[in-house]
């Protein structure tokens, strides 16, 4: 049976198993995860048999299971990586998500199975022309730069109608453009390009003149939390059609929450089934640091210099101060309990208790009247979301001639035999309400139509024949997913004639694939050689006199971190970016 073509998908991250069926369950049309190595979060690595697990639960739904190899590659590294692609391909997973150009060539020259190819946004997808590369090559999708505006989508999409482009609707901001952030790997060694990145953007810097003059000390590179649920229309609009939610470190409630809220926005569910929740979904009750749409309607307020912490919901500006409590402007209307997390200020507490209206923190704060307060851990709310959810497909029952028929809201159908006594009385709804009973089933009963007689039946043999039923279905929906293949590739020209150590090339079959694309590579990849030169270690649309309202000024300045080493910063006004370089 042929599935209906997806328009829009919801696409998820998944950090283990759990979660995976966590975001299944909450309504997502795919789910993105890492395997047992080489992907962008080592933290989250996932073993063979539990991605097999998710695979097989996840198309029952009708829902994608996309596998990130998206750090770049050593040569050996290289044929690891190969080899656990091809097990990737016989699990059925829909897609890998790659960074590395080594494995572009063996796609192209078919050293990989037939597995769609989606280019990471690590690979630094913000150019037009660059996009326009990876879709004359032929890949099946590209993972869009965080930093594009609507007009910029736009175009892309104009020049590459028939590419599929997924694009960041939710979570995370890295303040380098993806793929182009250096400085982890710099200071430590850590390498972002190798899913190590220990993010110094979130550390605390003194940003001064070149007189040494101290203009800010705060957190001048984190950035707040992206959330572009008021954009949707106009992403689709301008061509997205995967909605990528970021998080594979995130835990299963934050996954719950976020994915059930943007299920809730999507117009087009692309997969199956109804998700049955106990919660409104609110993503301020989840890990933020603050929203901005960032660049999707041209410069935003998008930094956070206060603190890289969880900011969570705004509940309250502070009335009333006292030695040992304080009280807020909310105190009639909403509900804070103990053992709530607060933040305020960059700082934060636990709530010991509450009496009267006043909150009595679990800790001496600095807190004065007028202060913003913000609860990030609401203990009620992250109740709520531990309680299961079900996802379950809807189905129409017949009963004709004997045969009780299921068919689901796909069209999928199956059939058993009915066999009984011919009853002494109507058995009608007895049949009907255990055949209601579908519990945590993966289906849900939508219409039951009888047009013959039901025999009599003891009510374990109607149970019984209810599990077999639905059994039969989802087999049935199993068997017959069908996977998307990766249709042949083919080299093209490059759009540059060389490159840099920004191409990350770290093996000889990715330095090979430029040279049949008629680019030269210049560098090896940071990770195997530093550049005896200064360089730039981030590439950012965030501009630092900006947010100091400086955008202006010809005053030249740098970062010094704690250790006491100096980065300076580059503007280029033209093209509103700023670069981070290694120091003199």
């Amino acid at each position: 049976m042929k599935r209906s073509k997806r328009k829009t998908e919801l696409l998820a991250p998944s950090k283990n198993k759990e979660t995976a069926f966590a975001a299944i369950e909450s309504g997502a049309d795919a789910v993105y995860m890492g395997a047992s190595s080489f992907g962008a979060r080592k933290n989250a690595p996932n073993s063979l048999d539990d991605i097999n697990e998710v695979i097989k639960y996840a198309h029952k739904f009708g829902v994608k299971v996309y596998i990130t190899i998206n750090t770049i590659l050593t040569d050996s590294e290289l044929e690891e990586a190969k080899e656990l692609i091809k097990k990737l391909y016989e699990l059925k997973a829909d897609a890998i998500i790659i960074q590395d150009m080594g494995l572009l060539k063996a796609a192209i020259d078919g050293d990989l199975p037939p597995i769609p190819i989606h280019i990471s946004t690590q690979c630094d997808n913000y150019l037009p022309s660059k996009v326009k590369f990876f879709n004359d090559i032929g890949v099946s999708r590209v993972i869009l730069a965080r930093e594009l505006s609507f007009e910029q989508i736009k175009k892309i999409h104009e020049e590459n109608p028939e590419l599929e482009l997924e694009a960041f609707i939710h979570g995370a901001l890295c303040v380098s453009y993806s793929g182009q952030c250096y400085l982890s790997q710099y200071v430590g060694g850590r390498s972002a390009n190798r899913g190590e990145c220990a993010q110094p953007c979130r550390r605390k810097y003194s940003v001064i003149t070149n007189e040494g003059k101290l203009l800010a000390e705060n957190y001048a590179l984190c950035l707040k939390d992206m959330n572009a649920s008021g954009e949707i229309n106009e992403m689709i609009g301008a061509g997205i059609c995967s909605f990528k939610i970021e998080g594979r470190l995130k835990d299963t409630n934050y996954v719950k929450n976020v994915v059930s809220f943007y299920r809730n926005l999507l117009p087009d569910k692309t997969s199956y089934g109804k998700t049955f929740t106990g919660f409104t979904p609110d993503p301020e009750k989840s890990f933020n640091r603050g929203f901005t749409t960032y660049f999707l309607k041209g410069r935003a307020d998008c930094f956070n210099s206060e603190s890289p912490k969880s900011r969570g919901k705004f509940i309250g500006k502070v009335i009333t101060v006292k030695k040992d409590c304080f009280k807020l402007d909310s105190c009639n209307t909403v509900s804070v309990k103990p053992q709530d997390g607060l933040y305020f200020e960059g700082d934060g507490c636990l709530i010991n208790k509450v009496e009267n209206g006043y909150i009595y923190p679990n800790k001496n704060v600095n807190i004065k009247i007028g202060t913003k307060v913000f609860r990030n851990l609401d203990r009620e709310f992250e109740k709520e979301l531990s309680k299961p959810l079900k996802r379950q497909i809807g189905i129409n029952l017949e009963v004709k001639e004997n045969i009780l028929k299921a068919t689901d809201e796909e069209g999928f159908s199956v059939q058993v035999e009915l066999s009984g006594q011919k009853p002494k009385k109507p058995q009608e709804d007895n049949f009907i309400k255990q055949l209601k009973k579908t519990g945590d089933s993966d289906f849900y009963i939508m219409n039951i139509k009888i047009e013959s007689e039901i025999p009599f039946m003891p009510i374990k043999e109607i149970n019984e024949l209810r599990r077999n039923l639905f059994e039969q279905l989802a087999a049935l929906r199993i068997k017959s997913y069908k996977n998307k293949l990766q249709k042949p590739m083919k080299y093209v020209k490059y759009f540059q004639d060389k490159v840099d150590f920004r191409a990350n090339v770290l093996n000889k079959e990715a330095e090979a694939f430029y040279k049949l694309c008629g680019c030269e590579v210049t560098e090896p990849a940071l990770e195997k050689e530093k550049p005896k030169r200064q360089i730039p270690l981030m590439r950012c649309k965030h501009c630092i006199k900006y947010a100091l309202d400086m955008c202006k000024s010809p005053e030249n300045i740098s970062l010094k971190d704690e250790y006491g080493n100096i980065y300076p910063l580059r503007f280029d006004c033209k093209n509103c970016e700023m670069s981070v370089l290694s120091p003199l």
